[in-house]
């Protein structure tokens, strides 16, 4: 029965150590995601300033507003 209580209390503090060790990683999955972001913002900002889409359809929302 020690032995059963033993391997048991083993265990849990095991689980216990890998739970406090995992807390990181959701910091670090938000920063992945964020990072993601800023780098699609960043290109699709480049493509805009290319294209001068931006201009585009600022004119084009003046031109319906204002005939």
């Amino acid at each position: 029965m020690f032995e059963t209580m033993t391997t048991i209390r083993r265990a849990l503090r095991a689980v216990a150590t890998r739970v406090a060790d995992a807390s990181g990683q959701t910091t670090a999955e938000y920063a992945l995601v964020i990072l993601g972001a800023a780098a699609i913002g960043t290109l699709l900002i480049a493509w805009a300033t290319k294209s001068h889409a931006v201009g585009k359809l600022f004119d084009e929302v003046v031109g319906k507003i204002l005939p």
